[in-house]
């Protein structure tokens, strides 16, 4: 990309591709959780709603959330701040969701996940070991596909894949890691392998980007709605279940 080509994060105002495809994503979670709610919980027949399907569009919401969260790591004044309320949040989602108890409590979720990826990215930052460049974002994204069987107890990509020594999972401890211990349940798992490889494979590229510059159509990606939803999407999740749930068992008990 040439210099006339692109424009330094620190002289313009909000990257709308992120808040474009954020808005995207919120409001895709917004559908799915609304389809999770009416079949599980109101007990509406959406028979379609099931794997494979739900498992590729639970996929493309979350990954999408961590891999633009970490792109926009190099944007944010105060990472130890956004990991901070993102700490909270996810404290107050596993408290609220364990003690009304209306389906499995949330023990390390998406939330969690942001919070625990930003807290790493800011202490590697701090150090001088955050990894930038186009390289180091494939050779994460790769470890992000060969830890996806962690929590089954396998590491690998197909015939390159190993058994993780079962021991390991032996203890109740390390399923904040994703090493899930004896009995352990979620209503969402996010943990922090192998999901931090794909956070900071975003902040690896969105370090370049931050430093040689955004294309000028980054800036200028705007769908009115799309934009103002991602530019609130922490609000949004708060506030969404809640609201769906209510709208489900109302609908439950008619």
């Amino acid at each position: 990309m040439s210099e006339a080509g692109s424009v330094g994060a620190a002289s313009r105002g909000r990257i709308g591709v992120f808040d474009l495809v954020r808005g995207f994503s919120v409001i895709s979670m917004v559908l799915f959780h609304l389809c999770y709610d009416l079949k599980f919980i109101a007990g509406a027949q959406l028979t379609w709603f099931a794997p494979p399907l739900q498992d590729v569009w639970r996929c493309s919401i979350s990954w999408t959330f961590l891999f633009v969260a970490g792109c926009m790591f190099p944007l944010s004044r105060d990472n130890l701040r956004r990991a901070a309320e993102y700490g909270a949040v996810a404290l107050a989602i596993w408290i609220v969701t364990s003690v009304v108890a209306v389906d499995v409590p949330i023990s390390f979720g998406i939330i969690y996940c942001m919070f625990a990826c930003t807290l790493v990215a800011w202490a590697l930052h701090r150090l001088g070991l955050l990894p930038r460049g186009c390289a180091a974002a494939v050779v994460l994204v790769v470890m992000f596909l060969a830890l996806q069987g962690l929590a089954d107890g396998t590491v690998g990509i197909g015939a390159l894949s190993w058994e993780v020594p079962s021991e390991l999972y032996s203890t109740p401890w390390l399923s904040w890691l994703g090493l899930p211990g004896p009995g352990f349940t979620s209503g969402d798992y996010y943990p922090l392998l192998p999901y931090l490889a794909l956070y900071l494979a975003g902040a690896a590229l969105g370090t370049r980007w931050s430093r040689k510059g955004y294309p000028e159509w980054a800036y200028r990606a705007h769908i009115a709605p799309l934009n103002l939803v991602g530019r609130h999407a922490l609000l949004v999740y708060i506030a969404h279940q809640p609201v769906i749930l209510g709208i489900c068992l109302l609908a439950g008990a008619l």
